[in-house]
């Protein structure tokens, strides 16, 4: 069995669009069962923070798949789900 993908999303308390990529994933990653790990980082925590800084994070809602930023906003539903299938397959 292979390991699960890691994906992180870095989000605000106060962003609107985090919440709406956060019902997203709700939406969309039950579908993939254990093979997707979601991790959600609140920026304005100390630990978030730094790995936001590290990464060159300037804005939420990111999405951060394997360590590599692959959507900056709110991405569309058939994007974000094209995405994950072609990291999966790879």
């Amino acid at each position: 069995m292979q390991q699960p993908v890691q994906l992180e999303m870095y989000y605000s308390m106060t962003c609107p669009n985090c919440k709406i990529l956060d019902r997203m994933l709700n939406d969309v990653l039950p579908e993939y069962g254990d093979k997707i790990k979601l991790k959600k980082i609140l920026i304005s925590s100390p630990s978030g923070y730094i790995k936001s800084l590290k990464l060159g994070i300037h804005s939420v809602p990111t999405l951060v798949l394997d360590g590599k930023i692959i959507f900056r906003q709110v991405p569309e539903k058939s994007a974000l789900i094209q995405t994950l299938n072609q990291t999966l397959q790879n």
